[in-house]
């Protein structure tokens, strides 16, 4: 095969015979850079549902494991005052005087869920106690909510009681490890968020997603 071409009088061909023995590497090439990404993102695990925002069938779900008492629930600490300039709570390893409200708020909607079934947990750093009053009217401290490398899940699972549902009010690090431990993506949350995991089976425990505490408002509407 040849090309010939012509511009200004000067004419040139060239010879395409010796790159026909690029053609078929060349095709695996471009083939490979399509393949490759497309594979990872396939074996990618799926990204944690938020479950506000018109997510309905996801807020159903956390309704009915809630009634049967199958829902584990890490729940963030409010605005902590020594990562704000907003005036402290009463020092500065506690909360915010601003964030009480976001606390109260957050437990109003776990009261709407219902908490006659509910066992509740809380990491007895200072920030915590006090979220965790704000919250649900009561504070039951344990250490292993501070330091959860590598056993958050586990820990959890333990405390679990078959029927009740589990509140633990924690830390960012705590959920991150959680998320770990079941193999899914780690969800950056706010102040106030709370993370999801059905024990419906606990040989088998499945992250069924996250609410930002501003979006409860979203879910209860659905």
């Amino acid at each position: 095969m040849e090309l010939r071409l012509s511009l200004f009088g000067v004419k040139r061909s060239i010879d395409l015979r010796g790159l026909a023995r690029f053609r078929n590497t060349w095709v695996v090439l471009a083939a490979s850079v399509l393949v490759i990404p497309l594979t990872l993102w396939l074996l990618a695990p799926a990204a944690v549902p938020d479950l506000a925002h018109g997510n309905i069938k996801g807020a159903q779900a956390l309704k009915d494991g809630w009634a049967r008492g199958e829902m584990i629930a890490l729940v963030r600490h409010v605005e902590r005052c020594d990562h704000s300039k907003a005036p402290c709570l009463s020092g500065d390893d506690g909360i915010t005087d601003r964030s009480r409200s976001v606390a109260v708020s957050v437990g109003a909607q776990f009261e709407q869920l219902g908490l006659s079934n509910v066992d509740i947990y809380n990491s007895p750093m200072v920030r915590t106690v006090q979220t965790a009053g704000y919250m649900f009217n009561k504070v039951a401290n344990e250490d292993w909510l501070i330091s959860c490398k590598g056993r958050m899940l586990q820990e959890a699972l333990a405390h679990k009681i078959p029927g009740r549902n589990l509140v633990l009010v924690t830390h960012s690090e705590c959920m991150a490890q959680l998320a770990k431990d079941l193999k899914v993506p780690i969800v950056d949350v706010g102040y106030g968020a709370s993370l999801f995991v059905s024990a419906a089976s606990p040989a088998a425990p499945k992250m069924l997603g996250f609410i930002e505490a501003s979006d409860w408002r979203t879910v209860s509407a659905q």
